[in-house]
């Protein structure tokens, strides 16, 4: 080999080197950017996104879209550099997403646990907005525990061995003289369904000597019609006040939004509070980019939400669903709502 050629190896062994590394080694951080929207009172594969069945449901229009932060992980140096130079993309380190001391799949099991809860609340909130009556509401059922297979999730318990139960107190303080063995005959109201008595043998309780029914019970507001949520694949808490909107804009006259296409994002407390979210600025570029005129903003959002490119988005300040909904019916009338 002469020299020249010798110069050209020596030359071109580092790049080729410096090449496979930016191709093939990962990066300890993760790319968040604007991610999908959906219209919570649209379809998603053919189902209703908010499907009510046994109530009367009122025609929508406008949008009311839920807003989403894509994340994309195990990224090549050269992909986290095209993803920092587009400028719609924010860089943050792995471990603030995927901790280390929790795998990726228990990551993403309490994502889905806090969806799965946020539904709940939407719910809640929305048929406390609404006025319904308070109830004692079996939220989950133990597997494979005395009342699986007699009552379900979503059930009303309205009385204990004939005796009326009108909250969780009263409820607990009849099973606290009850042990183990015990059988007790609950009366229930069910979704959709005729109100109903079932019996209950009690099992031995984890955390103490009474008897054990295995479900676990809130006070919450209570609706004898079924309220389900469809969408999949969605992790975290934060779209619950989208959801509560739109099941309030289906089960009442008139359209919240005035016909608009209002987007947002917001957790919400089963008594209607709408609380703080990450990734505000993203949320707001996915609002735009499909086509909103209006962003719903938790107030704990709005010094940052006031930094994003708002392209002439709206954005109005909310603290509660109570105040999202004035908020946009002051709009809808030419008013002033509060802002960010």
């Amino acid at each position: 080999m002469n020299r020249r050629m010798w110069t050209l190896v020596v030359t071109l062994v580092p790049v080729l080197v410096f090449g496979v590394l930016m191709t093939s080694v990962a990066v300890p951080y993760v790319a968040l950017g604007p991610g999908p929207t959906f219209d919570t009172l649209g379809e998603v594969d053919g189902k209703q996104v908010v499907d009510i069945e046994g109530a009367e449901v009122h025609p929508t229009s406008g949008h009311l879209n839920m807003t989403t932060v894509s994340q994309r992980d195990d990224l090549t140096l050269v992909q986290a550099l095209v993803f920092w130079a587009s400028g719609n993309d924010q860089l943050i380190p792995r471990d603030l997403v995927y901790p280390p001391d929790k795998s990726r799949e228990e990551v993403e099991e309490a994502n889905s646990r806090d969806f799965r809860e946020s539904e709940d609340s939407a719910e809640y909130a929305a048929l406390d907005y609404l006025k319904y009556p308070m109830a004692i509401t079996v939220e989950s059922i133990a597997e494979d525990g005395p009342s699986e297979g007699k009552l379900q999730a979503g059930d009303a318990i309205v009385g204990v061995n004939n005796t009326p139960v009108a909250n969780l107190d009263e409820f607990q303080a009849i099973l606290k003289d009850t042990k183990p063995g015990d059988t007790v005959v609950v009366d229930y109201r069910r979704k959709n369904a005729p109100a109903g008595t079932v019996e209950v043998t009690l099992g031995e309780h984890p955390n103490g000597d009474q008897g054990y029914m295995g479900v676990n019970v809130l006070d919450a507001p209570w609706a004898p019609f079924s309220i389900e949520f469809n969408l999949a694949n969605i992790g975290g808490p934060s779209a619950g006040l989208m959801f509560s909107l739109a099941v309030v804009d289906k089960l009442t006259t008139g359209d919240l939004n005035g016909s608009k296409f209002v987007a947002g994002t917001g957790t919400i407390t089963g008594d209607g509070k709408v609380g703080s979210i990450g990734g505000i600025t993203h949320k707001i570029a996915a609002a735009a980019d499909a086509g909103a005129t209006v962003f719903l903003v938790p107030a704990e959002n709005c010094d940052e939400a006031k930094t994003a490119d708002e392209n002439g988005i709206d954005l109005l300040k909310v603290e509660t669903l109570g105040q999202a909904i004035d908020s946009m019916r002051t709009l809808s009338a030419g008013g002033e709502p509060p802002r960010c």
